[in-house]
């Protein structure tokens, strides 16, 4: 089965899927849900194109509790700057070299990034992203490496599998 083949058949499902979640289950709703949900997977097909790249769904679900972490503790440094406004800070720009090229994966992994505390990505160039900082004397590049190694473990290459 050609990989644009199934991913029609997956994204029309799990359309269908919430479209029944939203309305209930009947024969006329699902006529009409039947419709939308190929309204929906074709304009998903052409604005989100299936890529060579999948996501692991058991990596996924382990990376939860990191982004829950990472959360809740550049909530806690931003609070505790918030508080604390005497801290020595020296913000300043951080161009990390991303192994993503500039696309989806690329804006998944800066918004990944966003989380850690004092951090904030601002731009890009075709190998780089910017990154604001409060505070660049902070291990700001191992901690934006180790963030990309958890989200390559997430993803495999179709072949792979």
């Amino acid at each position: 089965m050609s990989p644009l083949l199934t991913a029609a058949l997956v994204r029309g499902a799990l359309y269908l899927l919430f479209w029944s979640a939203l309305i209930g289950v009947s024969w006329s709703s699902l006529a009409v849900g039947l419709v939308t949900s190929a309204g929906a997977t074709w304009a998903s097909l052409h604005l989100l194109p299936p890529t060579a790249q999948r996501v692991r769904l058991l990596p996924l679900v382990a990376l939860l509790p990191r982004f829950l972490w990472q959360s809740a503790l550049a909530g806690w440094e931003v609070a505790r700057l918030a508080f604390a406004p005497r801290l020595a800070l020296r913000p300043g720009f951080i161009a990390f070299p991303s192994a993503y090229p500039p696309g989806r994966l690329r804006n998944t992994f800066a918004t990944i990034a966003s989380l850690l505390p004092g951090t904030l990505p601002c731009g890009e160039s075709e190998g780089e992203i910017l990154f604001h900082c409060l505070d660049i004397e902070q291990p700001i590049l191992e901690q934006l490496t180790d963030e990309e190694r958890a989200l390559a473990r997430v993803l495999v290459e179709s072949g792979d599998v």
